[in-house]
Parts: C-alpha cells; sequence; structure tokens
C-alpha cells in the first residue's frame, strides 16, 4: 500500500491532475499521429529511407530551437508557451488532414508538416517538462515527471493500436480528424492550468542567456551525464519506431495494423515500467536507468535476429520498459537535479536529444535499404550495449542517485 501511495503521490495537486489530463490527450493525438504519418509515407511510397526523413522531419529545429526555447520558458509565462504551441498542432493536422481528404496529399506535405511540428516541439517541449516542478512540492518533482511518463506511456499504448485500426478501416484522413480533435482537447483543458514561476534573471541578451546555461549544464556534471545519456539512447533506439512499418512488411508482410500493435504494446511496457520508476527511492534510480539501457539494448539484438512474431511482440515490451527509463526517469533525474532559474535551459538541451534521431534514423534506414531491417537494428543494439558499459564503468555520479 506505501509503495501504491508513494507512486500516485502527486496527483493530491489538483494543478498536477489538470495538467495530467491535458497531458493524456496531446499524447494520444501524438502518438496516433505518428503511426498515421509512417504509414501513409510507406504506403505513398514504399521506401524505407522515405519512411526515414518523414520520421525525422522534425528533428533539425528541435536541434537547432530547444535550446532557444528553453531560454524563452525560464523568461516567460510557460502556460502561454504551451497554448500557442497547442494551436500550432491543431492548425498543422488540419491542413494535412485536409490535403488527403482533396486526394492532393504528397510525400513533400508529410515532410514539410514534420518540419514544422519540431518547430513548434522545441518551444512546447521545454515548456511542458519545465512546468512540471512549479505544480508540485520539490520532494514531489520526481514522481510528478515519473508520472507524467506514465500518461505518455498509456498514450503510447493505446494510441498507436487505435491509429492503426482507424488507418486499416477507413484510412489516413479519419485518423487525421480524431488527431486534430486530441490536440484541440488539450488545448481548451490546459486553459484551466495555473500561470507559471517565471525566472529572477531576466537581464541579458537570448544569447548571453543560453550560454549561461549551457555553463551551468557542463558545470554539473550529473546533469551532464544524464543529458549524454538521454541523447545517445535517442539516436540508438527511436530508429526502430520510425521503421516500424519496413519491419512489419518485411518480416510478415503486415501493414497499419501490425504497426498499431507493436508500438501499443511499446507503450504498454513504457507504462509498467513508468510506474515502477515512479516509485523508486532515492538510491535506486540511477541503477535503474543504467539498467533500462542495457534492457533497450538486449531486446533490441534479439528483435534484429528473431523472425517469430511472438517473440517480437514480447521483446517491444521490454523495449517500452527501456523507454521509460530513457524518457520518465531520466527527465525526472535531470528537472530534480536543475535550480529553477535554469530548468527551461535544461529541458531545452534535453528536447534537443529528438532533434539529434536522424543520426540514428537515416543511416540505419540506408542500411534496412541496402541489407534489410535486421542488420540495420543488428548494428544499432551492439553500440546500445557497449555505451551501456561505459555508464556502468564511468558515471559513478549517476549510479548513487
Amino acid at each position: 500500500m506505501s509503495f501504491i501511495n508513494s507512486t500516485f503521490s502527486s496527483f493530491k495537486d489538483p494543478a498536477f491532475r489538470i495538467y495530467f489530463i491535458g497531458h493524456l490527450f496531446l499524447m494520444a493525438s501524438v502518438n496516433m499521429q505518428f503511426v498515421a504519418r509512417s504509414q501513409l509515407a510507406y504506403d505513398l511510397t514504399q521506401s524505407p529511407l522515405a519512411v526515414g526523413i518523414v520520421g525525422s522531419g522534425f528533428a533539425p529545429p528541435i536541434l537547432l530551437l530547444s535550446i532557444f526555447g528553453g531560454s524563452i520558458s525560464d523568461q516567460f509565462d510557460k502556460k502561454k508557451i504551451i497554448q500557442l504551441g497547442q494551436l500550432g498542432m491543431v492548425i498543422l493536422a488540419s491542413i494535412v488532414a485536409i490535403s488527403i481528404f482533396l486526394e492532393v496529399v504528397t510525400i513533400y506535405h508529410l515532410i514539410v508538416a514534420s518540419v514544422l511540428q519540431g518547430v513548434m516541439w522545441a518551444f512546447l517541449v521545454p515548456a511542458r517538462q519545465s512546468l512540471i516542478p512549479d505544480l508540485v512540492e520539490k520532494k514531489l518533482i520526481v514522481n510528478a515527471i515519473a508520472l507524467s511518463g506514465t500518461g505518455m506511456a498509456l498514450m503510447t499504448f493505446l494510441g498507436p493500436g487505435i491509429g492503426g485500426f482507424l488507418y486499416s478501416l477507413f484510412g489516413p484522413g479519419v485518423v487525421y480528424i480524431f488527431i486534430c480533435l486530441l490536440f484541440l482537447f488539450a488545448l481548451l483543458f490546459n486553459q484551466f492550468l495555473p500561470n507559471a514561476y517565471k525566472s529572477k534573471s531576466k537581464s541579458g541578451s537570448r544569447t548571453e542567456q543560453i550560454k549561461e546555461g549551457l555553463k551551468y549544464i557542463v558545470g554539473n556534471s550529473v546533469l551532464s551525464w544524464l543529458l549524454v545519456i538521454a541523447m545517445v539512447t535517442t539516436v540508438l533506439t527511436m530508429p526502430l519506431r520510425s521503421l516500424m512499418p519496413v519491419l512489419m512488411d518485411e518480416l510478415f508482410s503486415r501493414g497499419a495494423d501490425a504497426v498499431g500493435l507493436m508500438l501499443s504494446i511499446i507503450g504498454l511496457g513504457s507504462l509498467i515500467g513508468s510506474l515502477i520508476f515512479a516509485g523508486l527511492k532515492k538510491g535506486k534510480r540511477g541503477i535503474a536507468l543504467i539498467s533500462a539501457l542495457l534492457i533497450s539494448g538486449i531486446a533490441i539484438l534479439i528483435t534484429s535476429i528473431s523472425n517469430l512474431f511472438l517473440i517480437i511482440i514480447i521483446m517491444m515490451f521490454f523495449i517500452g520498459i527501456g523507454d521509460a527509463g530513457r524518457r520518465s526517469l531520466n527527465n525526472a533525474l535531470l528537472m530534480e537535479e536543475a535550480d529553477p532559474d535554469y530548468r527551461g535551459r535544461v529541458n531545452g538541451v534535453y528536447t534537443m536529444n529528438f532533434g539529434l534521431m536522424p543520426l540514428g534514423t537515416i543511416p540505419i534506414a540506408a542500411l534496412a535499404s541496402a541489407y534489410g531491417i535486421g542488420l540495420a537494428l543488428l548494428a544499432s543494439s551492439i553500440v546500445l550495449l557497449a555505451f551501456t558499459l561505459i555508464c556502468f564503468i564511468f558515471a559513478k555520479k549517476i549510479r548513487a542517485l
């Protein structure tokens, strides 16, 4: 009973409950869109490389703008930033939906939409993540962010399956209508959030504030290690999601329904992993984070050499547990360690890790096009396992968290 109470303790705060429900709507729309956009790209081109490009289109603007977005979050009202970003998501998804129903959609529509979404994400994500510590007590920061990751995981479990099912039955247009509605619900619900903490430090140009934030991060070895772990694991694990249509087609000649199922199983693993991490006490979180990297590496390795549908389903569950460590626990530890005046900038750098996805997705997609998806995933798993060993040996301060 005490573990359950500690796991869900942040829900006692009404502001966090409002945040969490809006977060569910947002993550549901994002995960349905992930399936619809990847499958539509593959249906339009039958090209693994094209799927990889669409799946990575949002990455360059995130890489270039996230630290800027984090600096904005430290200075201005995070709630307003969130609402503007979510309004942009509604408009962008509506344009894609209209182009589908008018039968004019091309791969270039999807690439442009992905890039523009990356611009919005660069401001939205740092604001959303750095808002959480303003909603709960300091002792609940890790718990609240881990629970936020649980909400993300829940929608990663439900969203892709629903999206893939709707895509198979009604096509991409209907899926994008649901995506638009869910973005709209998130926008409306988050209007009830309280105004957020703003940094006391407002002097200096934007460039100077960014430099100040980077200097703070480099001077803190715990933050530096956590950010390196986030970035490396994103590069090595996220390509599997983007290339899921290729994996399902090459191995089983299956389409959107199988893609949705696999992504949902990842979500289930991430949900259970996030709940476990939310209840962990100090002193066990660092080892849990490194263990999550090991689980991801082994699961991707087995996926790369297996051709059994059931085995791959099981591996997707463990990949989800690894994802929970990378996304929920890692980010929670970052926000707990960071000074309130720097949380937006720290999260801006953390968000940049999504911008590094092409460093993994494009080479792995090219390798899959030339030699098959199995060999491509095998290469990424070997590198991830080697990095896990490096973290265990050298990241002593992380192990102590």
